[in-house]
């Protein structure tokens, strides 16, 4: 008997418009006589990922966030060019300070005038838009160029945590046995590691050596990455003891394709959504990790600047976090808006890419 290919393909796009609707209304759809075309919309999946993503309102305030904190860091200090980042105002002024004297015979007044170097601690103004710190360096300027280094250390530590975890995690599952069983007991003795005393001597360590201040955070947050590759690796490698099992892979194996091409072409692409998330999530941890190594003072070091580097004044000097909130608040703020920008869109994603959403 033969078939009609057109017929064949209306049939099944409207089977496909029929799920989720009522009887009626699907039932009104087949008996119509309207063209298919007029009636169905095909949609490709990443179409549908987009769709579903671009609805969410939340997703849309991460990308708005994030597009801020980009153009705010990259393109500011070229249309801002006022002061620079390790800049000095070295317009200091003159201080009075009066004391009342008495003695036996007569009372008087001396009067002690101190002169300042630097512009310390000046208040907002239209030289400076958000004061100086105590350092006599602009705030304003130093938020932008520490803006770039937070979000650079967060990208660079994400993406290489992400390529060693599905790298070994992906050898891990495809393989198993012995080979699975050495990648997950060295992940054991990586996750035993305490991270603040290894950060402490990692931190003493490279003082010893004599790095250099602006790369003193590149090579610490790179130490950090060798061992923080285990989340990923395993998720990895539980995605791929449940792919390598399916009717595909049984096909790829048959044909005589190699064992890199069955991961990296078949295998990792089938766990890439739940990469993506994890990643997008990890980056908002990556920004909180690199603030509180540097509170700690374990991160960038003076006069380079990052967001956690400005918020550690406060644990130096307890009268700027009473009197000046100018110097601190503003890369608090910054941090905030980085973190939940990274978590809305790790959510977008997450709902986007998942199997069981219809519309």
């Amino acid at each position: 008997m033969e078939i009609n290919k057109e017929e064949l393909e209306r049939e099944e796009a409207l089977a496909e418009a029929a799920v989720g609707m009522d009887e009626p209304e699907a039932a009104e759809i087949a008996d119509s006589e309207t063209p298919l075309d007029k009636n169905i919309k095909l949609m490709s999946p990443m179409r549908m990922v987009l769709r579903r993503f671009f609805r969410s309102k939340l997703s849309i305030a991460g990308i708005v966030m994030l597009a801020f904190l980009i153009l705010f860091s990259w393109l500011g200090p070229v249309v801002y060019r006022a002061w620079g980042e390790i800049e000095v105002d070295r317009t200091g002024a003159d201080t009075y300070t009066q004391y009342d004297v008495e003695d036996e015979d007569n009372d008087f007044v001396q009067l002690i005038i101190t002169h300042e170097s630097i512009n310390a601690l000046a208040s907002p103004s239209p030289n400076h838009l958000l004061g100086t710190d105590e350092q006599g360096m602009d705030v304003f300027t130093r938020l932008m160029y520490g803006g770039r280094l937070s979000l650079t250390l967060s990208f660079l530590a994400v993406f290489l945590i992400s390529f060693i975890g599905i790298v070994l995690g992906g050898i891990a599952g495809f393989y198993g046995g012995i080979v699975d069983n050495i990648i997950m007991r060295l992940c054991d003795i990586l996750m035993c590691f305490p991270t603040l005393p290894l950060m402490l001597i990692l931190g003493t360590v490279l003082d010893a050596n004599g790095v250099l201040p602006q790369y003193y955070i590149y090579l610490l947050m790179g130490l950090v990455s060798l061992w923080s590759w285990t989340g990923m690796a395993r998720l990895v490698r539980g995605q791929i003891l449940y792919l390598r099992e399916q009717e595909y892979m049984v096909a790829a194996e048959a044909m005589g394709y190699s064992t890199m091409r069955r991961i990296f072409k078949h295998l990792i692409p089938n766990v890439l959504p739940q990469i993506l998330v994890t990643m997008t999530l990890s980056l908002g941890s990556m920004i909180l990790y690199e603030s509180t190594l540097s509170y700690l003072g374990l991160g960038v070091q003076i006069p380079y600047a990052s967001w956690g580097t400005m918020v550690e004044v406060i644990s130096r000097r307890s009268d700027i976090l009473q009197n000046y909130p100018s110097v601190w608040v503003p890369s608090g703020v910054c941090i905030v808006i980085a973190v939940l920008g990274f978590n809305f869109i790790g959510d977008g994603l997450r709902d986007a890419l998942d199997p069981k959403q219809r519309r």
